[in-house]
């Protein structure tokens, strides 16, 4: 369940806001003594004296390995407010939104590559490998983080993030890289844009992901693959030619 975060809300024991949404978000936790938040690698942007700020290989040498195949660091960084209560700031590196969403411990979430921001501690994040073709085809890279357990989860986005609801038996499709997070029994398959690879192609669309409902996914309003080319294009090499 995502979370509309904007004053001050307590979750699972964990306080937090969430200022400046949409284009330049910046996550803010409350801890109590002794408690932690774990984020991704150099996500701090301040925090009170009373935290301690480590490295950690969270879910030991092959678990770090397998956040750097799917784009993540190989260490997190946990928060911990070993002498009192603190506040703790937090934000991506990328311009863009935060998605608060709240896991009950029943269901899990698949992440886009560096998606993760941060987590309470009751949330695992670990690997999942997806089969060849969407390994090959979806942007994602064969491995993506799967987000369960019970807590807080905090996802970033490149943009503005948009929540498209499923209907049972009906079904969405969705560019491969405007996606965020989704259920992980939500079921979707990968697919050509179009009827015949050409027209795919020269669409600027490729590749799509078709999914079926019920369930709620979650995308952004900006393709970071898109604002990469554009990038490039402006580069002085590529204007001469």
């Amino acid at each position: 369940m995502a979370v509309t975060a904007s004053d001050w809300q307590t979750l699972e024991d964990l306080t937090f806001r969430v200022h400046y949404r949409g284009a330049f978000a910046m996550l803010e936790v409350r801890l109590q003594a002794k408690q932690t938040i774990k984020a991704e690698s150099d996500a701090m942007v301040a925090m009170d004296p009373t935290i301690d700020i480590e490295g950690k290989l969270e879910g030991g040498l092959l678990g770090g390995l397998g956040r750097m195949l799917s784009g993540e660091s190989f260490f997190f960084q946990t928060l911990r407010a070993s002498r009192g209560p603190g506040v703790a700031l937090l934000a991506p590196a990328q311009p863009g939104d935060l998605l608060p969403i709240h896991l009950d411990g029943r269901e899990a979430y698949i992440l886009q590559k560096d998606g993760f921001l941060a987590a309470s501690d009751g949330v695992e994040i670990s690997t999942t490998a997806q089969n060849l073709a969407r390994g090959l085809f979806s942007g994602e890279g064969f491995f993506v983080l799967r987000a369960g357990g019970r807590g807080m989860l905090f996802v970033e986005s490149y943009g503005a993030i948009h929540a498209l609801t499923v209907p049972a038996g009906e079904e969405l499709i969705v560019d491969n890289g405007h996606l965020v997070a989704w259920p992980v029994g939500m079921h979707y398959s990968l697919e050509k844009a179009s009827a015949g690879w050409i027209s795919s192609f020269t669409s600027g669309e490729g590749m799509v992901c078709r999914f079926r409902g019920p369930g709620t996914l979650y995308i952004q309003s900006r393709n970071p693959s898109a604002f990469g080319a554009w990038l490039r294009s402006l580069l002085p090499n590529n204007r001469r030619s």
